[in-house]
C-alpha cells in the first residue's frame, strides 16, 4: 500500500519528523501542568472531544506532573504568546504554548496529525508561531442568509482548528435593535442573546468576535423605512421597488443631516456592550451617493472627499471614547490616503480587494501614509451557486503576500453575500482554510498542492483530489445566478451565449456531479453529507444553462418548444423544493423567499 504523507494546516513553521513511533495508549492522560492557568482546563476538555473523535477513546484528564506516555500541556513564558512547540517521543507528547492561546494550537496541530494517523505517530519536533498576528473571517449576514446559532457554532469550531482568531459578522438591519421593528419585522435577526452567546462560545476557542455594524453607507432596508427614509443621500428611495444589485449600490446616510450622526452613534451604543472586543468596525465603505442628492450643496463648498472624512473621523472619535479601536474599511479613503492621518491613531483602515489578479497598489498606499492595515481578501462566493476556488486562491495568496511585504497588523478574509447569498456556507471552508494557512505561513504551497492538503484534512478524502473537482464547478457554467438576478431586475443588457454554448456547459456540469457521485465511496461517513450540498448547487447550475438556452434560442411557440419550456419550470420547482430544504437545515428562514421570487418568476415566464 502506498504510503501517505502527513499533512498540517497551516503548515507549521519548524517541523521536523524522526524515526521512530510513539502510540498514544487509552490508558495514558491529558497532563495539564502546574505551570497553566486554570482555564486551560477547559481547553483540554475541548482536546479531550476531538482527540476521542480519532482514537476511538477518551483519555483521562488530570493536573500535575506527566507519566511516560502521557500527553503534558505546559506554559513557558519565554515564547512568544501565540507561539507553541509540540514533541513526540518515545517518553510522550509535550506540548508547550507561551500563552493558553499558543498551547491551544498546539492542540490543534496534535489533533490534526491524530486523524490522519490515528494512535501511532512518528517522532516529532515542531517550533511554530504565526507571520500574521490577527487572523480573521468576515461572514456577511445581511444579504440573504442569516445562520442558525449551531451553524455559527460550526463555523467557529472550524475557525479554531485552523488557528483563526478573529471573527466579524457584518450586519447592516438584522440584529434586533430597539425601536428598529420597522427595520427587521420581514427577517429574522439575531437577538442581543445570541450575541452573548457566540461571542462567550468565541472566547472559550481563543477566537475574538469583534462587532461589526453600518454605520455609513449600505443601510438599505433602513434608509427605505417610514421612520428613517428622510436621512436617505438620495430622496425617494424608499419608493423603488427591491433589488439585489441595487441594495449594494444605494442607501447612503445624508451627512447634512444631523439626525444621520445620532443614528449611527445610536447603533453603536446597542450593539457595543454585548461584545468583549476591544475593537468595534463602523464600516463606512462604498458611500457611493454621498455629495449627489441631498447633500448636493455642502458638498460643492466642503467636497465630498472632507465629508466622508469628517463623518468617518466623528465616528472613529467617538468609538475611540468608548474604550475601543475603530476598524473602517478602506475603499474611499484609498482615493485620500493621506487623510488617514486625521483619524484617531488607534484606528485600523480594512484594504480590501477581491480579484484573482488584485494588485499591491493599495496595500502601498495606504502603509505609505502610515496607515494601521489589515488586508482583506475574499473566498469569492459571492453571485455563485459554488465558490469560484481558483480565484479565491490567487486573491487571498496576493493579499497575504502584500500584507507580510507591508507589515499589515492583521488579515480579515471575506464572505459576502451578494444578490441572496445563494451559495451554502460550506462551500467556504476551502477559502477559509486559504486565508488561515497563508496568514500563517508565508510559504505558500501551489494550488494543486494545498487542495491535495485540504481534501485529506478537511474532507477526508483518501484519494485526495475531491476539492480539484470542486474547483472545476464554478467555472463551468455560462448563464450565471447573477445574470438572471440582471435579467430580472433588466439593470443591464445581459449578452447571451449561443444555445451551443449552454449544452457544453450543460454537458460540463453533468460530468462533475457524476464524479461527485462517486467520490462518495472516497469520504468518511461524517462527510458523506457535504456531497448532498453540491450536488443540489450543480443541478441548479444545470438548469441555468437549460434556462440560457431558452433565452438564447428559437422563441417560437410550436407546442414541442412549450412542452419543453414548461418541463424546465416544474424542473426549477422541484429543484427549489430541495433547495430550500438544504438552506434551513443550516441558516435561518432570512430572505430565503427573495430567491424563491427569481425562480418563480423564470418559471412563470417559462409557462407564459
Amino acid at each position: 500500500m502506498e504510503e501517505k504523507m502527513m499533512y498540517l494546516l497551516p503548515k507549521p513553521r519548524k517541523w521536523k519528523t524522526t524515526e521512530g513511533i510513539f502510540t498514544i495508549c487509552y490508558n495514558r492522560a491529558i497532563v495539564v501542568d502546574n505551570s497553566c492557568p486554570p482555564e486551560v482546563y477547559e481547553d483540554a476538555k475541548l482536546f479531550q472531544q476531538v482527540l476521542c473523535e480519532s482514537l476511538g477513546f477518551a483519555l483521562r484528564i488530570t493536573r500535575g506532573s506527566a507519566c511516560p506516555g502521557d500527553i503534558s500541556l505546559r506554559l513557558d513564558e519565554a515564547l512568544e504568546a501565540q507561539a507553541y512547540e509540540l514533541h513526540i517521543n518515545a517518553d510522550g507528547i509535550i506540548i508547550t504554548g507561551g500563552s493558553a492561546c499558543g498551547l491551544f494550537y498546539g492542540m490543534q496541530t496534535l489533533r490534526q496529525m491524530t486523524q490522519q494517523e490515528g494512535c501511532c505517530l512518528p517522532y516529532t519536533n515542531i517550533q511554530d508561531k504565526p507571520q500574521i498576528e490577527h487572523r480573521g473571517f468576515y461572514h456577511d449576514v445581511t444579504r440573504g442568509r442569516i445562520p442558525t446559532m449551531d451553524y455559527l457554532k460550526k463555523l467557529v469550531d472550524r475557525m479554531a482548528a485552523y488557528k483563526l482568531n478573529q471573527l466579524q459578522l457584518y450586519m447592516e438591519h438584522t440584529f434586533l435593535f430597539a425601536k428598529f421593528s420597522e427595520v427587521w419585522r420581514d427577517d429574522t435577526p439575531l437577538t442581543p442573546e445570541d450575541i452573548l452567546e457566540l461571542d462567550a462560545y468565541c472566547r472559550k476557542r481563543h477566537i475574538e468576535l469583534i462587532p461589526s455594524i453600518a454605520c455609513f453607507g449600505h443601510l438599505y432596508k433602513v434608509l427605505r423605512t417610514k421612520t428613517y427614509c428622510h436621512l436617505c443621500e438620495l430622496p425617494d428611495m424608499e419608493q423603488e421597488p427591491f433589488g439585489f444589485v441595487d441594495r449594494m449600490k444605494h442607501h447612503t446616510l445624508d451627512v447634512s443631516n444631523p439626525e444621520s450622526m445620532q443614528l449611527a452613534k445610536s447603533l453603536i451604543d446597542e450593539f457595543m456592550p454585548l461584545f468583549t472586543s476591544k475593537y468595534f468596525n463602523i464600516c463606512a465603505d462604498e458611500t457611493f451617493d454621498l455629495g449627489k442628492g441631498k447633500s448636493a450643496g455642502l458638498a460643492e463648498t466642503k467636497g465630498t472627499q472632507r465629508m466622508y472624512l469628517d463623518f468617518v473621523k466623528e465616528l472613529c472619535g467617538y468609538v475611540v471614547s468608548k474604550g475601543k479601536i475603530p476598524m473602517f474599511w478602506g475603499d474611499i479613503i484609498c482615493a485620500f490616503p493621506e487623510a488617514v492621518q486625521e483619524l484617531p491613531k488607534e484606528t485600523i483602515c480594512l484594504n480590501w480587494g477581491y480579484d484573482a489578479d488584485w494588485p499591491e497598489d493599495s496595500t502601498r498606499k495606504l502603509s505609505g501614509a502610515g496607515a494601521r492595515l489589515y488586508n482583506c481578501p475574499g473566498v469569492s462566493g459571492w453571485d455563485q451557486l459554488v465558490n469560484q476556488i481558483r480565484v479565491s486562491y490567487e486573491n487571498i495568496s496576493r493579499m497575504c503576500h502584500y500584507a507580510v511585504d507591508y507589515h499589515a497588523d492583521g488579515v480579515l478574509n471575506t464572505d459576502w453575500g451578494d444578490c441572496g447569498h445563494i451559495n451554502h456556507p460550506d462551500f467556504s471552508l476551502v477559502g477559509m482554510i486559504y486565508g488561515a494557512a497563508f496568514s500563517w505561513n508565508p510559504e505558500i504551497p501551489a494550488f494543486d498542492e494545498i487542495n491535495r492538503q485540504i481534501s485529506r484534512i478537511a474532507y477526508g478524502d483518501v484519494s485526495e483530489t475531491l476539492v480539484s473537482v470542486l474547483a472545476k464547478i464554478s467555472v463551468s457554467w455560462k448563464f450565471t445566478w447573477r445574470n438572471a438576478v440582471d435579467r430580472l431586475e433588466q439593470l443591464r443588457e445581459v449578452p447571451l451565449y449561443s444555445m451551443e454554448v449552454y449544452q457544453k456547459a450543460a454537458e460540463q456540469l453533468e460530468e462533475i456531479k457524476g464524479e461527485l457521485y462517486a467520490f462518495v465511496s472516497h469520504l468518511p461517513v461524517e462527510q458523506k453529507k457535504q456531497i448532498h450540498a453540491y450536488l443540489i448547487a450543480l443541478q441548479g447550475m444545470i438548469l441555468l444553462q437549460k434556462l440560457g438556452m431558452v433565452l438564447a434560442g428559437d422563441q417560437t411557440s410550436d407546442e414541442t418548444c412549450s412542452g419543453q419550456r414548461c418541463a424546465l419550470a416544474e424542473e426549477l420547482e422541484y429543484w427549489l423544493y430541495d433547495y430550500k430544504a438544504l438552506w434551513r437545515s443550516v441558516s435561518r428562514e432570512s430572505e430565503l423567499f427573495r430567491i424563491q421570487h427569481v425562480i418563480c418568476c423564470y418559471a412563470d415566464w417559462l409557462r407564459s
